[in-house]
């Protein structure tokens, strides 16, 4: 099994790169097989605009692949994630996207879906860490107080054990 995974990286400037990778069946991993940056795609084919169909071409610099979506929903949010990156981080040479419906092109509402849930998950993420942080706090007073009290009774012990020894 094939996959197209459209990522760009976190540092300045971003890279944006489109990654051919491989899941062999039975696994849970992937391998990845080509990368390509964004910049060297040329063209998007969705192949037939009239219908819904799962199949596209992609045109590179040097290399042309066609694929085959789950789905032609997949399809279409894959095209609509990758002509949204393109338009964000390309500066010259966008790639032409041709025989795509026009749901792919300008429809967002999949991408503000999928900003929503990513947005979400963060807070939840950022709210957890907080309460996390809150508990190690607690947890360092706490050992603190324990570290303080073990002290005081070392000192009260050792006083009282030399006093008997006078």
């Amino acid at each position: 099994y094939f996959f197209f995974i459209c990522s760009v990286t976190n540092k300045k400037p971003p890279q944006a790169s489109i990654t051919k990778v491989k899941q062999f069946e039975g696994s849970t991993s992937f391998v990845r097989r080509t990368q390509w940056m964004l910049e060297q795609l040329r063209q998007v084919n969705g192949i037939d605009p009239n219908r819904d169909s799962p199949e596209f071409d992609l045109l590179f610099e040097n290399a042309f692949d066609q694929w085959v979506a789950n789905t032609a929903s997949e399809k279409c949010t894959f095209f609509q994630i990758l002509h949204h990156t393109c338009q964000r981080y390309l500066t010259d040479k966008k790639p032409e996207f041709i025989n795509c419906q026009s749901k792919i092109m300008g429809g967002n509402s999949i991408l503000h879906s999928a900003a929503d849930s990513v947005t979400s998950a963060v807070q939840k993420a950022s709210q957890a860490l907080n309460e996390r942080g809150e508990r190690l706090g607690r947890a360092e007073e706490k050992t603190e107080e324990l570290k303080n009290s073990a002290q005081q009774f070392a000192e009260t012990a050792h006083k009282v054990r030399f006093r008997q020894d006078e």
